[in-house]
């Protein structure tokens, strides 16, 4: 037997990893694979994104040998999760392991890189695992399978299309050619009609072709890369198994133990070695895939002194058939689960037997992504009791049994049934007892079964409700002789409806009977308001609906008739089967080769970040005598500070020291617009997660522990939460913003119609993949320090620092070489995290890095601002907008930072693409006690957009006319004013509006979407258009400048420095382009290494969508400078190559080093008296939506989207194409997905990808389609292009109106007619709830003010 308690290991850890034996002598049970390959084999590709396995930025491939059938498996893990210990005897394959640039790329690595689907790359090496994997175990997979392996993976950046086109490429067919007659045939001219959506399009779909003349005449191009140019992939040339690991003890026979100094591993091989482990430990826990534990480690500060791994347990490990059904081991993952599974469906004759095994695969296809189900097991879902458990719901309605055995008292059999779960979290089970197998049943022929689950988004999620539904009849009839219904998500446990199930018995399964089940239903699942999760009557509703679509299906399955307009409610769309469209200006054809402006290039580092080997400021190697710093944050709303207590904290062996205010030598007041905020909090805290202090140890394990023993003693004081709360009370950050125009009330008097509504936009995390980073470096002298950062504003976070030091700014060095994401998070809420870095590493005088989890930096990083909107509209009959009166209402946190600019635009942008004759905006900003919320994508704009297309669409309905005909009515036309006073110059909305709807085919589909809900009633289709005009500029003048030093060198080679941060955009690579046009080069001799303040000084945020157009112009500067400087001896030698050119300047002592600057000229907006020109131009676009609803339970998909955008005249289609797509999706999310949930006494609720959801590669529209509109030059900034950041995310409410429309629909049906609000995001319980129907008029919403709500928008 092992050892099992304290002491030594059985022997060395080993592995191999990346074709390298790993011996480890010591190694520590506590460090999970992805902490030991980074930190211990510094193999830095594989990033932490979230520590709990949601977002799969850890993702690699690990490879087992089974010696008994002597097969090797390969599967996709979470890094992050998985225990070091968990690989010993196995092979492990990161993402540096499969090629690099420096030998060959693997075809996975080099076509997301070249197919545009890497941006800010941080997310990528993740998806290239994922996708190897999928290669290794199935060399040419469908797109089923694509969909299926990144199911675990999230990206921030690319809306997932480039990502998906890259890698159809691997699917059988090659790839569809877009019209272009590639060489496997064109779907076009052989018949298919481009229906074979396997092929990777890398283009047009045949509709939107034949609509463009074949997809490249007229200068237009649809190609963005050249699937034909990629290396063939040759699944011989795969590294092979290490032999070692098929022959040596290391497999599967031997049993191990493994000692740290907190924790103890042990690995029997045996049952009763398991059992006689649990007799000596009974609290020791159980792990297989640690799933469960390592997420209750991580958050849950939970320490087990002893974890016992069985999955080298032959009896736990056993899938059986028996004569009543299958037994399946306890450790049996889900991923074999499955594929077991899915095998004896096919092979069993009788196929009325597997009812429950074919719902057990369909859930498993919701259930969590393939890194999760590679690992997790059967029994850990069973054991560890989670109330929204997918699988437990079906075991107990199925009647499954469990074995349990223990050594004292043998083994014994249960039923899963009702009274299995004593309490949350707690079964019958004994302390040292285990889950030795679970059996589940065959179903008779007369049985029918099914599973049914509502999440938030429908892939990788956990459940809101979900069932297991079986119902027996009397042989040969419709009589109930058995009923079992078992839900989760309804209460503290999974439960069984028990009452009513009882009731039907003997009944016969008629419409009757779902009256009455609803109502039974309605009384034994009841939930109180307030209830722990909340939604407490959506929920409830849930129950019924999944009844009802229960009832519809078997009466189905009966060969009773169901009507096709209910038909509906069982019914499901593959939503898998994509294809997309891009549509671009080529360059003109006398275009020189060297000038790459116009040319879809791939982004610079795509190939580095493909392959791991692009460097994050979290992958910098350790420096010698660096400390890490664990932040110290309120746990508190609003309270006083007592007192702190660090002694137990200061205790702890690797500790060296806290800091706290006390530490700051100079001003411990920062912010952005006013110094408003306390860097570390002294008396009083104001929102949880505000900084207190630090504890700075010798590495991040020994800190966070520490941190977490720093006790704070506090005295509570009332918080404030929502903008309600903030109205009450008349808590805001300063006067309100107002812009007037005209007479609104004699615009009233003239209006046929005057109309009155709200509407609230909720919040938005950013969820850049890489979380707030720093790494401090005191430099030994002068009281000079350099920091590298992960932010968007390095000269201001340069400010900041220097500030709290108490030195010159041009001591402190800010360097940022990429972002993992930013998206406005990194503006200006990463200055009290650099800060509070570099005053911990001013304190120890040695390096301080601090990197903030998933969870830490939800909590205190601050969001998009939750708005409020109240409006008041006139308007003719006809639909003409007359006058409007809206007041807008943000929740901006506790302090200034840019919640006054971020008003400022959301006031600018309150006409969206309106004509408004008369209008008053007015702008609060509300203070509240939740961390300061800050920039976000857009900044304000879609928050004063999505009022404006509120009353816009309300106005239709008081009309009678249709949606897109009253927006056009009103859309402002060349040369008008907008509200601001402005005048619109090349405005090109109109022609974006009528290319979108003409593209999309919008009146034929209107009248499609009418006649399929007509016969549909409990799916309903939505179509929705919406315009889009978005101004570029800083609104603060100031702001629109920018700088660039070049040098080129004596090899002809040129280094390009600006003031613009690389975080994904393109940016970079734009200004290469740039610099190769004006320096007449190739881009390949250009160069951009990083971005730092000792280059370029006083530089502004990389925000508002100006990256391309202030550093652009100042590249262009320098490079004019020194292009000046270099035509006598280009004159000189006209036929001299560049390199000549250079060096003969260099001989003449000529400087080949340049500095560049441009300010935007002609700005600037007096708010008083509402005039001037506050945006350099404005960037124009539209979009077409439909989606389908699912009435009953609230969930949706995105059928197609269409968009048509204005870029002027593209630096980069691909890069700005990526960027519409991206922002669309950002944008979706904002509007269906991502609900940010706090409990009202202001702890966040949503935080961690577990339960705050972004949109995942399932969520892009079936067919999505982006046009680049042609011919429309901009002569107000560099190479005549447009900003395109920010202005495609708002295009995404087209989905949010068309899920508006979609419900309108159902609401019609049930005979509610009048107008009704729908909050952002659109989420399930809304959609939900808004479709009015039987199931839901059985709840009614609390009143609010009588019971504390379990969550608040706030």
């Amino acid at each position: 037997m092992p050892s099992t308690g304290i002491g030594t290991s059985t022997e060395p850890f080993v592995f191999f990893c990346n074709g390298r034996k790993v011996v480890d002598e010591d190694v520590d049970p506590e460090l999970t694979l992805l902490t030991y390959i980074r930190t211990k084999l510094r193999l830095t590709g594989s990033k932490l994104g979230c520590a709990e396995g949601g977002c799969g930025a850890c993702t690699v491939m690990v490879s087992s040998y089974d010696a008994d059938t002597k097969t090797i498996r390969h599967f996709s893990v979470n890094a992050c999760l998985a225990p070091i210990c968990s690989v010993h005897g196995m092979a492990v394959t990161t993402v540096e392991g499969i090629r690099s640039t420096r030998t060959k790329l693997h075809p996975v690595q080099e076509r997301i890189a070249k197919a545009h689907g890497s941006q800010c790359g941080f997310c990528t090496p993740g998806i290239v695992m994922s996708m190897y994997t999928l290669l290794r175990n199935n060399p040419v997979p469908n797109m089923d399978d694509i969909f299926s392996a990144f199911e675990g993976n999230l990206c921030r950046c690319t809306g997932y299309r480039p990502i998906l086109e890259g890698y159809k490429t691997f699917t059988k067919g090659g790839g569809c050619c877009g019209g272009r007659g590639g060489q496997n045939g064109c779907c076009m001219m052989n018949g298919s009609n481009g229906d074979n959506r396997e092929q990777a399009t890398n283009g047009a779909s045949d509709e939107l072709t034949n609509r463009t003349n074949g997809g490249n005449s007229d200068g237009v191009s649809t190609a963005l890369f050249q699937a034909d140019d990629f290396t063939p992939y040759d699944s011989s040339q795969e590294p092979i198994f290490p032999p070692e690991l098929m022959t040596s003890s290391l497999t599967a026979t031997k049993s191990v133990s493994f000692v740290g100094k907190r924790l103890t591993w042990h690995r029997p091989v045996t049952l009763p070695e398991l059992l006689n482990l649990k007799a000596q430990h009974p609290s020791a826990k159980i792990v297989v895939g640690n799933t469960e534990i390592g997420v209750e480690v991580k958050f849950k500060n939970q320490l087990y002194p002893i974890l016992v791994c069985t999955t080298h347990i032959p009896d736990l490990q056993e899938i059986s058939v028996t004569d009543s059904g299958i037994h399946v081991g306890a450790s049996v993952n889900l991923t074999t689960l499955d594929e077991f599974l899915k095998k004896h469906i096919k092979q069993i004759q009788q196929s009325h037997k597997t009812r429950v095994f074919s719902a057990i695969v369909e859930m498993l296809k919701w259930f969590a992504g393939h890194q999760i189900r590679n690992v997790a097991a059967v029994g850990g879902n069973i054991v560890t009791g989670s109330p929204i458990s997918d699988l437990n719901p079906l075991f107990m309605a199925a009647g499954c049994t469990l074995e349990l055995e223990s050594q004292k008292n043998g083994r014994r059999s249960v039923k899963m049934d009702q009274s299995f779960y004593t309490g949350y979290r707690r079964t019958i089970m004994q302390a040292d007892e285990v889950l030795v197998s679970i059996h589940i049943p065959y179903t008779s022929q007369n049985e029918y079964f099914y599973g049914y689950k509502q999440s938030p988004r429908r892939e990788d999620d956990i459940a809101i409700v979900n069932a297991g539904i079986r119902v027996r009849f009397e042989p040969g009839s419709k009589v109930i002789t058995d009923l079992s219904m078992a839900f989760g998500g309804m209460a503290a446990t999974t439960v069984m409806a028990t009452k009513t199930s009882e009731s039907m018995i003997g009944r016969e399964w008629n419409d009757e009977l779902v009256s009455e089940v609803s109502t039974s239903l309605a009384k034994e699942l009841p939930l109180l308001p307030g209830a722990p999760g909340g939604m407490e009557t959506y929920r409830q509703s849930l129950t019924l609906s999944f009844f009802f679509k229960f009832y519809l299906k078997v009466l189905e399955d009966l060969d009773v008739k169901v009507s096709p307009v209910d038909r509906s409610a069982f019914t499901s769309v593959d939503h898998k089967n994509f294809h997309s469209a891009q549509f671009y200006q080529e360059v003109p054809s006398g275009q020189p080769s060297y000038d790459s402006v116009g040319r879809p290039d791939a982004h610079k580092t795509a190939l580095q970040q493909a392959t791991g080997e692009a460097v994050y400021c979290d992958d910098i190697p350790r420096i010698e005598g660096e400390l890490y710093l664990a932040l110290v944050t309120s746990t508190k709303a609003h309270a006083n500070i007592i007192a702190v207590d660090t002694e137990a904290a200061l205790a702890i062996e690797g500790v060296h020291t806290y800091v706290s205010a006390a530490d700051v030598p100079g001003d411990n007041m920062i912010g952005v617009i006013i110094h408003d905020e306390e860097l570390f909090a002294t008396k009083q805290v104001h929102c949880v997660g505000q900084i207190i202090g630090g504890i700075v140890a010798e590495n991040q394990a020994i800190a966070q522990r520490a941190a977490k023993l720093v006790k704070i003693q506090y005295e509570e004081l009332e918080p404030i939460i929502t903008i309600e709360d903030a109205i009450e009370k008349q808590s805001f950050l300063k006067d309100p913003l107002i812009v007037k125009k005209g007479d609104v009330e004699e615009a009233f008097k003239a209006s046929d119609h005057i109309i009155e509504g709200e509407v609230r936009i909720g919040g938005q995390e950013h969820f850049y993949l890489e979380t707030q980073c720093s790494l401090a470096i005191p430099k030994g002298e002068s009281n000079e320090m350099e920091i590298f950062m992960s932010s968007q504003s390095l000269s201001h976070t340069q400010h900041v620092i220097a500030d709290c030091l108490g030195v010159p700014y041009n001591r402190v060095v800010c360097r940022s070489k990429r972002l993992g994401g930013g998206f406005g998070g990194k503006e200006s809420r990463n200055f009290n995290f650099n800060a509070a870095c570099a005053i911990a590493a001013n304190k120890v005088n040695r390096p301080v890095r601090t990197m903030l989890d998933r969870d830490e930096d939800m909590v205190m990083s601050g969001t998009r601002h939750p708005y409020l909107g109240r409006y008041k509209v006139g308007f003719t009959k006809e639909g003409i907008v007359k006058g409007l009166v809206v007041d807008l209402y943000a929740n901006c946190g506790i302090s200034w930072d840019l919640s006054p600019a971020v008003m400022e635009r959301a006031v600018l942008s309150s006409d969206n693409a309106y004509l408004l004759p008369a209008v008053i905006v007015t702008g609060y900003t509300c203070k509240t006690n939740l961390p300061s919320n800050t920039a976000f994508r857009g900044f304000g704009a879609p928050q004063g957009m999505l009022v404006a297309e509120t009353w816009m669409s309300q106005i239709a309905v008081k009309c009678g006319i249709s949606q897109e005909q009253v927006r056009s009515l009103n859309l402002i036309r060349e040369g008008q004013l907008t509200h601001f006073n402005q005048t619109l110059n090349n405005c090109t909305v109109r022609r974006c509006w009528e290319e979108c709807l003409e593209k999309s085919c919008y009146a034929s589909r209107r009248q499609q979407v009418d006649s399929w809900n007509k016969a549909n009633r409990w799916k309903k289709r939505g179509l929705a258009a919406v315009p889009t005009k978005f101004g570029i500029a800083f609104v603060q003048k100031f702001m629109n400048q920018a700088g660039a030093l070049i040098h080129i060198y004596t090899d002809g080679s040129v280094l390009v420095s600006h003031s613009g941060v690389e975080m994904g955009q393109g940016l970079h690579t734009k200004m290469i382009q740039v610099a190769s046009r004006y320096l007449k080069v190739p881009a390949k001799k250009i160069f951009i290494s990083e971005t730092s303040t000792n280059l370029v000084p006083n530089t502004q945020p990389t925000a508002a969508s100006s990256g391309s157009d202030l550093n652009g112009n100042a590249v262009k500067d320098a490079c004019e400078k020194l292009m000046h400087r270099l035509e006598p001896f280009m004159l000189a030698n006209p036929k001299g190559t560049w390199e000549d050119w250079v060096t003969a300047a260099y001989l003449d002592r000529v400087s080949l080093s340049a500095t560049g600057f441009y300010k935007t000229p002609n700005i600037g907006y007096d708010w008083e008296k509402n005039e001037g020109m506050p945006f350099n131009y404005f960037t124009f676009g539209a979009a077409v939506s439909e989606v389908e609803i699912d009435c009953l339970t609230g969930d949706h998909e995105v059928i197609r989207t269409d968009i048509v955008m204005d870029v002027g005249d593209s630096i980069n289609p691909a890069i700005d194409i990526g960027q519409i797509e991206g922002g669309f999706t950002q944008g979706y999310g904002l509007f269906t997905l991502e609900d940010h949930r706090w409990n009202p006494k202001g702890h966040l609720l949503t935080r961690g990808p577990g339960f705050y959801k972004i949109p995942g590669f399932g969520d892009v529209p079936k067919e999505f389609n982006v046009s680049l509109l042609r011919g429309v030059p901009n002569n107000r900034t560099i190479c005549s292009s447009k900003a395109i950041g920010e202005p495609p995310l708002f295009l995404a409410a087209s989905v949010f109106f068309a899920i508006k429309d979609a419900i309108t629909s159902a609401r019609a049906d049930a005979g509610v007619s009048e107008e009704f609000r729908l909050d952002s995001p659109a989420t399930s319980d809304r959609i939900r709830m808004a479709c009015v129907d039987q199931f839901t008029k059985q709840f009614k919403e609390p009143v609010p003010g009588t019971y504390t709500p379990f969550f608040v928008r706030p």
